[in-house]
């Protein structure tokens, strides 16, 4: 099948490679078919591409690339939803705001989107307090910075 994206133009893809979100997103619950797409071969940013809509694509990071004590952890009601026992079972990602300069673009860490192995996913809230809507992306730091400064923009681009 064929679509087109924000960021990639038209692209092919298999129907195995949708991903389902059968409530939408927060703001967005007619969108229930994305396409999770990489950018470059890093691993940790990607564009959450509507099938339905293709001007519409959120960028994604991996936020244990971030943060490597991010463990969310889903109610009861989410894990039965997505088909799961523990919320270790899932994958994650959190929505980023890109902004100039990229060290002032932010991160929700405390509404991950999570997704099973069949690929449904949902957007939950966390209750964890100690993540917020809006990490600083310069908040976090670089792997291998020693005073533990912020990332460099060059880093995510």
């Amino acid at each position: 099948m064929k679509t087109d994206t924000k960021y990639f133009g038209e692209i092919t893809y298999e129907e195995n490679e949708l991903l389902t979100f059968p409530k939408g997103l927060y703001g967005f619950e007619d969108e229930r078919s994305f396409l999770l797409l990489p950018f470059a071969d890093n691993g940790t940013l990607f564009s959450l591409q509507s099938v339905q809509t293709p001007r519409l694509a959120f960028i994604l990071m991996d936020p244990f690339s971030l943060d490597g004590s991010y463990a969310p952890i889903l109610q009861e009601d989410e894990l039965r939803f997505l088909n799961v026992e523990k919320s270790e079972e899932l994958f994650y990602y959190v929505m980023c705001v890109v902004k100039d300069p990229v060290s002032e673009s932010t991160v929700n860490m405390r509404c991950p989107v999570a997704i099973n192995d069949d690929g449904t996913g949902i957007q939950v809230i966390l209750e964890d307090a100690s993540w917020h809507m809006r990490h600083k992306l310069g908040e976090f730091p670089r792997e291998g910075d020693e005073d533990g400064g912020g990332r460099k923009e060059e880093a995510l681009c």
